[in-house]
């Protein structure tokens, strides 16, 4: 182990060197289509785990990549995985990104319904006359409640980003939508976060 002297504007292109050589030296081999996104998920969190339980559907990049050039909206239920997604990209494209959960209206409907706020959110969202991608990263609740939505014919999601970090319900809420007719990318088990629900969808953003 020694100091590395990288100026600062190379240290993210030696994080990936330095992440992409200790996956050869452990004989993973990623799908050409989707490595870029799981590269960017263990950059983001040095977790090698990712490039065994991340999850595509069948041509999920490319659906995702066109689904942004057409102008499709992202919503996520945190304010971090806002604050970590590259407005100006996805604007770039006609895009806008919303998260709702910090909204009074959305607040005060799930306390009076004694309901989770991404409960809410999720709801608000589907009202969005715009094609949406779900980019969830921390409420399991959310991604169950789309799931329902999709049951009860409210909504089809375009396509969903399932990353929900935790202990309860986590895996399940996940395990939902593997079998199901939407798009998604989804990394399976309990880890997962806004940090990696917004490195997915920049890894995607950067590479229209």
């Amino acid at each position: 182990m020694h100091f590395e002297a990288i100026r600062p504007d190379e240290i993210e292109k030696r994080s990936f060197e330095i992440l992409t050589k200790e996956l050869e030296e452990d004989g993973i081999i990623l799908p050409e289509e989707t490595a870029f996104v799981t590269k960017r998920c263990i950059h983001a969190s040095a977790d090698f785990d990712y490039a065994k339980t991340l999850c595509f559907s069948e041509g999920a990049v490319g659906i995702m990549q066109d689904l942004i050039k057409g102008g499709a909206c992202i919503v996520t239920d945190t304010n971090m995985a806002l604050s970590g997604i590259n407005k100006k990209k996805l604007a770039s494209f006609g895009g806008d990104l919303y998260c709702f959960m910090a909204d009074e209206d959305v607040a005060r409907e799930a306390k009076e319904r004694g309901v989770t706020r991404a409960v809410v959110s999720m709801e608000k969202a589907a009202r969005l006359d715009r094609d949406v991608i779900f980019a969830i990263g921390n409420a399991p609740t959310a991604l169950v409640r789309l799931h329902e939505m999709m049951k009860e014919g409210i909504l089809t999601p375009k396509f969903i980003v399932g990353v929900p970090v935790g202990f309860v319900n986590v895996v399940w809420a996940k395990e939902l939508f593997l079998d199901s007719s939407v798009p998604y990318i989804i990394n399976r088990g309990r880890k997962g976060g806004s940090t990696i629900a917004a490195a997915i969808c920049n890894a995607v953003l950067y590479s229209i």
